[in-house]
């Protein structure tokens, strides 16, 4: 631990001694936290390396080895030799011992013998005591422990007993056939002496162990519990231990003492130590295990309150709570007692287990629960099955013909028609939890059983009861949804739902399940050709049913969800019958629905037939307009068809979802804004200029989206049209979740690419060239192991040397000329990979290429021995093999099963892709690690101009076609790239797309509303320029989150095999490059940990809330990474910070701070000097942030009094240098360039390591650290003045432009003014703004601004101040950033989610949330009034002293991401013991745990006083106190 320490030496005496870093065994938190927190302190030094700035290296790794090991071989023989003696010498003590004990001797002596014995056991080793020695004392023993008479013999003697079984592993034995357990029973039948008891426990625990059978037949069940409440807690813990190992292996022919034992077993369950629970829950599932066959013994059991006791515990709100192991065992014996015993039935139901049931599924949604361990996900997963076969058992399957007697009902029917209030209460509690559980996006077996429960509560509940039900469930949603899915056993569910609810409400579904469409879903089960010709979108997905079953062979009963959640044992088929789904979906359609109207077409409701003619006007409209500028009047009627569409979206009728798709709207608004471009094009290219007319397309469709003046549209159109996307997508989309519970992690090592160890399994692959393929070589015939998580092209680069003639032929060249050099670190390329596994990974980490990978990022070659040892599914080597850096484009195309894979995917990706294409949603994990497959390869065909080269020429085209200073081209552009193989359904696609477009929209609303302002100054609608301030209201992000996506991503990023981005599904990573707003923060900030640091957040045990996968705070879970320690010098901060980032910026290591000639090291320094780094790089005069030039007299007084750090209102954003310049006001460019590498590094390093900054940058520069292009609009976010002054220029030049082609056929002056100033009166020349050393254009003689020559002046501006002029700056930060991991990672985030992550939040704390986030320990608490006065204080702090008060206490001015509830540790006030007058003393702190000493002063305003006194001046540097 450390202290701030005193900045002035007068006053030495008052300074406060705070700011304590790490490590003290004074730091006691509480009694809770103490043992945790020593660890940490005790360890913290001992896996760190030491750095220092001033020397810049590290000490050798191979000094202390060194030391270690030197004179091993001496030391080895000479210990060897020393317990060879002590063994020798412990035998012969061994034999007196034996010798005495054997002879007649009076009770002193065998005390005597009998006390030294103990002593020799306790210290002797497996080798002290032979089998034939402990063999003889065995008898001795047990004579001795019989006898009565000496209390003291009794009990030394069965403490030999014990320690005899610790020492020697046969001695159980032994002593089982000499009697032992018997003589160990009798003493705890008839306790006389309690230490002699205790004994006998911890001796009957030993023999257990070994002897289980033994200790059963001779009732030591009952022995150990018979008197277990006269012992203590941990007395009672060994003999339950006995228990359990008594009960591993019980037969049936033995069950009568565990029955005797359950009342005993399930009193203690009311006990409320853990551990003693635990041990008896283990008990009762072992022996419930054994009687489940006998309803006789299930039922006594139920007897004894078992039922009582087990529902209180897996009660979420029980005061004890169990481990998930215990946990999921306890409802196992809950199911097998629902399934064996009727008592045990009558009981569950009767004690309202479906309010218990309720919360525990309630909380199958982890995606708020932070990031979870991967014991912790499998454990959720076996909790859910377990719970859903406890209802399975509690609900049964009622038959469902009419005309069965009532006398043929099982007694649990029968029961539960006798008991419709049971049936309605599980429905109350169940149904909405069970559709919120589907929605959620569970796999295809955990739908299976929630369906199975709602299938059942729907047969069981009375018609009055299921109406309420389903009418506030929206049921008729739910069920079109289920229909999305792709297997049959689920359809068939929803079928008898479907065909059970309108046997009971005949009239009152009918009419919902035609709106929902779940009327055409089923006609097109059985006649799907017919469907197609009228419902193409939602066919779309339904098509896979019937295929299904036509599939030749039983299916695999291990996949087969038939019997997953049945209690009894699989009998060995499939229950799902040939044809199934068809018959049923033909049987409800002729018994409910062809009554109405044979023909489905003919019952379309009238405002899906009202929607479908308006998209197929628009539709039509377009096709006019594809190839030509569409007229004025033609954009009218489209508009107006615009206009009218919106208008029935809003109205006051009802539409569904399943109207909303299959209307056809989505597609012709996808097809409008992208001019018929969507999904590769179908207009010619050369006809007209396509940007182009997207744009104006976009600004159309943006107005009438964002207007608010409109009074026939009820709602804010773009958000109505937002909420409807997302419904339709949650219903049509179907990215399946594949888990692998079933896959048991392994350590493998992989061949390909890098030849290094792995976690995970590896893919059998056998490269196979394709046949005629004269260019390359062939490959091994070898089935080689495969990284499946690296992408494709990675298995590119390590196969293309090998393959290659020409290249394999250099190589080999080469190497010889190196051979012949006598070259020691020449490396020979073989062509089998396992030849030299060090050589060749040697080799390929020198042989690197920069390609664009998204899992992996370079590290030096200096660190390449540890590539090997990555286990997280990344890499520290670049692309190995790839030497034509300028060339790029892929070399080879690899097959599987003659279809090309993306190289973009990981192998991994590939295989499950082509699998889910076969086999739906059923994916059988064992099989795909262990199947070996042929990967074909052949040499790539260069195409001559690619399609992102010819749009890259539109964009540029349809800049010059006009002035609009919208200027988006990238993101236009990107509309018209073929849209990302994610999903069949092509509803889904066009719902992707459609979204894609109006987050768009939203995200420039700005923009798209200054432009149409501008046309209305251009043509003379108005004259005034300040109608060009305007505020656009746009949608919330959180709008365009799709909760159901999210729920499944994180269930992905939570799968074991999810140890980088490569190990999930090809969706997850093609959604989240391009629609990345489809997902919640919290889901992106664990994709981006994972994607950009190669690591799963499953890893790691936190379950805080407030851990959102990028940082807790002040610490994220980056244990995998080593730690580094980095001596600083306070007055050389950013040196020490350049030497920081050039030793550690490409390595995973995480850096922490010691200052120079200061005590202690940890987060508090660490942060710190984050912060005091951010706060050099705002100092004034840098040359790098624009305002550098205003005088400080430009300032607050108080702003400039004591700093010369940058003031910016709106934050920092790069000063503009020119291109042709080197220096500007004596600051070199190339410094500046420097630091701007070296901020990247240090913004990188700080995301990667956790560490909040202080720098308040600008909307537009995050914009640009995302790779965002900046353009006129975007200069108001930085310089507001100038940019409002640029639009009015532009407004100008528009007007100007206007009239001329209206008059330009005649010559006419035009007389136009700027706010009654003519442009030349202005005095303007063509330098910036502010900069007057920045020229705009070459020219030796500058011409002044005038109306003729304002648009080249407006465009040098924009291009100096957003472009050219900071390009350089940006692209030096670029470079640093990625110098620690790409900066492409970020790109999934906005600006103001970028912010968050750097900086934390920008409002600290308000008055509610102090009390919630705060803990009060020694000797505070809540109500003690030091902490009243604090809480106060702190609450009329303003934002400088709250800051001032954050770094006091943590090390940062700025709190996390989260607030205070994300602290952590969390912020602890405790009392501090003063050795003088309390008023003199000042607080102290300790910053690494957040830990505030106060002492408790006199009064509120001298605690005010001492406070502020410590956090304003008491900074600067760390000592002890």
């Amino acid at each position: 631990m450390e202290n701030r320490g005193q900045k002035r030496a007068e006053a030495v005496d008052e300074w406060p001694a705070d700011k304590r870093a790490c490590s003290s065994s004074e730091f006691r938190p509480s009694a809770s936290n103490s043992s945790a927190q020593t660890p940490m302190s005790s360890s913290h030094d001992a896996d760190m390396d030491t750095s220092s700035s001033t020397s810049g290296s590290t000490r050798s790794e191979g000094d202390g080895e060194k030391d270690s090991t030197y004179g091993s071989c001496d030391s080895d023989s000479s210990i060897r030799d020393y317990y060879r003696r002590r063994s020798w010498g412990d035998q012969t003590k061994f034999k007196n011992v034996l010798s005495i004990l054997s002879e007649e001797v009076e009770e002193s002596g065998q005390l005597a013998a009998i006390t030294e014995l103990c002593e020799l056991l306790s210290f002797a080793t497996d080798s002290s005591l032979s089998n034939l020695m402990a063999d003889s004392f065995s008898p001795i023993l047990v004579k001795l422990a019989s006898q009565d008479s000496n209390p003291d013999i009794m009990l030394l003697t069965t403490r030999a007993i014990t320690y005899l079984c610790d020492v020697n592993s046969r001695s159980s034995g032994f002593l089982v056939r000499h009697n032992a357990v018997p003589v160990l029973c009798q003493k705890l039948m008839v306790i006389e002496y309690l230490d002699v008891a205790e004994q006998c426990l911890q001796a009957l625990e030993k023999i257990s162990r070994e002897q289980p059978l033994a200790c059963l037949q001779s009732g030591a069940v009952m022995a150990v519990l018979n008197y277990i409440d006269f012992f203590s807690t941990s007395m009672q813990r060994v003999a339950l231990s006995t228990v359990v190992n008594i009960c591993k292996k019980p037969t049936s022919e033995s069950l009568s003492p565990f029955m005797d034992a359950i009342p005993i077993l399930c009193n203690l369950l009311q006990y409320e130590d853990k551990q003693l629970v635990e041990s008896v829950v283990t008990c009762l599932i072992k022996i419930g295990e054994q009687v489940c066959h006998s309803s006789d013994m299930l039922d006594e059991f139920c007897r004894h309150g078992l039922i009582q006791q087990a529902l209180h515990l897996i009660d979420l709100n029980s005061r004890t709570t169990l481990g998930q192991p215990i946990y999921v065992g306890l409802i196992a014996l809950l199911v097998k007692l629902a399934s064996g015993s009727a008592v045990a039935f009558r009981t569950l139901l009767e004690l309202n287990i479906s309010s218990i049931i309720k919360d525990i599924l309630s909380t199958y949604d982890l995606s708020h629960h932070g990031m979870l361990s991967t014991s912790v996900v499998d454990g959720h997963c076996s909790q859910m099955h377990g719970v859903l076969k406890l209802l399975n058992e509690l609900l049964p399957t009622v038959t469902r013909e009419q005309d069965i007697e009532v006398q043929l009902l099982s007694d649990r029917e029968a029961f539960l028609i006798e008991r419709p209030d049971i049936v309605e209460k599980f429905g109350i509690d169940l149904l909405p939890v069970l559709i919120q559980v589907l929605h959620s996006g569970v796999d295809m077996y955990i739908c299976y059983g929630c369906l199975s429960i709602i299938s059942k509560l729907v047969s069981l509940s009375k018609s009055d009861v299921l109406l309420t039900l389903l009418q506030t469930a929206n049921f008729s949603s739910f069920l079109a949804g289920v229909f999305t899915r792709k297997d049959p056993h689920v359809i068939l569910l929803a079928l008898q739902i479907v065909d059970t609810v309108l046997l009971k409400l005949p009239h009152v579904f009918l009419k919902a399940f035609t709106k929902e469409g779940v009327l055409f879903t089923i006609y097109g089960l059985f006649s799907p050709d017919k469907c197609s010709q009228f419902m193409s979108s939602v066919f779309d997905g339904r098509r896979f049913a019937k295929d299904e079953c036509k599939k030749s062979g039983p299916p695999d009963v291990q996949r087969c969800p038939c019997f997953t959640f049945d209690a009894g044992p699989e009998t060995g088929s499939c229950k799902l019958q040939k044809d199934a789904v068809q018959n049923l979906a033909k049987d409800i359609w002729t018994n409910h629905f062809s009554v109405e109207s044979p023909n489905p077409e003919k019952v379309l409701t009238d405002i899906l037939q009202k929607l479908r003619s308006l998209s197929t006007a628009l539709t039509a409209m377009l096709s006019k307009s594809l190839n030509d500028v569409a007229s004025t009047q033609e954009e009218d009627e489209i508009y107006n068809l615009l206009h009218q569409i919106m208008l029935d979206l809003n109205g006051k009728d009802p539409i569904s979802t399943f109207e909303f798709v299959e209307s056809g709207i989505v597609k012709a608004l996808v097809n409008y804004l992208t001019n018929g471009q969507h999904l590769g094009g179908k207009a010619k290219n050369g006809a007209v200029d396509q940007l182009y007319i997207i744009e104006k397309r976009f600004e159309v469709f943006g107005r009438l989206l964002l207007s608010f003046s409109d009074p026939a549209l009820e709602e804010f159109p773009l958000l109505t049209l937002v909420r409807r996307l997302q419904s339709a997508l949650s219903s049509s989309e179907n990215f399946p979740v594949i888990l692998s519970h079933t896959v048991r992690l392994r350590n493998s090592y992989a061949t390909v690419p890098y030849g290094r160890c792995t976690s995970y399994p590896c893919l059998k692959i056998q490269f196979v060239k394709e046949e005629g393929d004269i260019g390359l070589r062939g490959y091994t015939e070898r089935v080689l192991n495969v990284d499946p998580f690296v992408p494709l092209d990675a298995i590119e680069g390590y196969l293309w040397p090998k393959l290659n003639n020409r290249k394999a032929e250099d190589l080999k060249s080469s190497s010889h000329a190196l051979k012949e050099k006598g070259s020691s670190s020449s490396h020979s390329l073989s062509d089998s990979p396992l030849s030299s596994p060090e050589g060749t990974a040697s080799f390929e980490l020198r042989t690197v290429d920069t390609g664009d990978l998204t899992d992996f990022h370079t590290e030096p070659v200096e660190n390449e021995q540890h590539c090997p040892l990555e286990e997280d599914g990344s890499t520290n080597a670049d692309h190995p093999g790839q030497f034509d850096k300028e060339d790029a484009s892929p070399k080879l195309l690899f097959y599987l099963e003659g279809k090309q894979l993306d190289c973009t995917l990981s192998l991994y990706q590939s295989i499950l892709k082509r699998q889910l294409e076969l086999e739906a949603d059923n994916i059988a994990s064992a099989k795909l690690w262990n199947h070996v497959y042929k990967i074909t390869y052949r040499r790539a065909v260069k195409s001559k101009k690619s399609y992102d080269e010819h749009h890259h020429n539109v964009a540029q085209s349809s800049l010059s076609r006009r002035v609009s200073v919208f200027n988006c081209a990238s993101f236009f552009s990107g509309m018209l790239v073929p849209e990302v193989d994610v999903e069949r359904s092509s509803a889904a696609c066009d719902i992707l797309s459609l979204l894609k477009s109006l987050e768009g929209i939203n995200g420039f609303r700005f923009h798209l509303m200054y432009c149409e302002r501008i046309s209305a100054f251009a043509e003379g609608r108005t004259d005034n320029l300040d109608t060009l301030n305007l505020a656009v209201h746009g949608v919330s992000q959180n709008e365009f989150v799709n909760s159901k996506l999210t729920e499944k991503l994180e269930q992905q990023i939570r799968d074991p095999m999810a140890v980088s981005v490569g190990g999930m599904p090809s969706w997850c990573t093609q959604l989240m490059t391009r629609y990345p707003f489809l997902f919640g923060f919290e889901a992106r900030c664990k994709y981006f940990r994972l994607a950009a640091l190669g690591r799963s957040p499953v890893h790691t045990q936190s379950t805080s809330i407030s851990n959102m996968g990028v940082s807790n705070g002040r610490q994220h879970n980056n244990g995998n990474f080593p730690r580094k320690k980095f001596l600083v010098h306070r007055d050389k901060i950013l040196d020490s910070a350049s030497k920081m980032m050039d030793l550690y910026a490409r390595q995973k290591v995480v850096v922490e701070v010691e200052y120079n000639e200061e005590v202690g090291t940890g987060l508090g320094p660490t942060l710190e000097f984050y912060t005091m780094v951010c706060h050099e790089f705002q100092k004034s005069g840098l040359g790098m942030w624009r305002d550098d030039h205003i005088s400080l007299d430009c300032m607050k007084s108080s702003e400039a009094e004591d700093s010369k750090f940058l003031v910016s209102r709106f934050g920092l954003f790069p000063r503009p240098w020119s291109p042709s310049s080197s220096m500007s006001s004596g600051i070199e460019f190339s410094e500046v360039n420097n630091k701007f590498i070296l901020l990247g590094q240090i913004v990188s390093k700080a995301l990667q390591d956790g560490r909040v900054l202080d720098l308040p940058f600008s909307k537009a520069f995050y914009k640009l650290i995302l790779g965002k292009e900046l353009t006129m609009y975007d200069i108001q976010l930085f310089d507001p003045g100038l940019g409002r002054a640029l639009l009015e220029f532009c407004a100008l030049v528009e007007r100007k432009r206007y009239l001329e082609s209206l008059c330009k056929a005649k010559s006419c002056e035009l007389d136009m003014h700027f706010r009654n100033t003519r442009i030349e009166d202005l005095c303007l020349d063509f330098t910036l703004p502010g900069y007057p050393d920045y020229a705009l254009n070459s020219a030796s003689d500058l011409n002044m601004v005038n109306l003729y020559n304002l648009e080249e002046y407006v465009s040098f501006i924009v291009d100096a101040t957003v472009k050219s002029g900071i390009s350089r700056q940006v692209e030096a930060f670029k470079s640093g950033f990625d110098q620690v991991f790409p900066i492409r990672h970020l790109e999934i985030f906005t600006e103001d989610e970028l912010e968050c992550l750097l900086c934390g939040e920008q409002e600290l704390w308000n008055s509610s949330a102090l009390l919630d986030h705060i803990k009060f320990d020694h000797g505070y608490t809540v109500s003690s009034p030091p902490v009243v006065n604090l809480l106060e204080i702190m609450r009329e702090f303003d934002d400088k002293q709250q800051r001032a008060f954050l770094q006091f206490v943590t090390g940062a001015p700025r709190l996390p991401t989260g607030g205070l509830a994300s602290l952590s540790p969390k912020l602890t006030i405790v009392r501090k013991h003063c050795s003088k007058r309390v008023d003199d003393d000042l607080p102290s702190v300790m910053t690494c745990a957040n830990y505030l000493k106060l002492p408790p002063y006199s009064s509120k305003e001298i605690m005010k006083e001492k406070l502020l006194f410590a956090i304003t001046e008491g900074q600067g540097s760390f000592h002890l106190s």
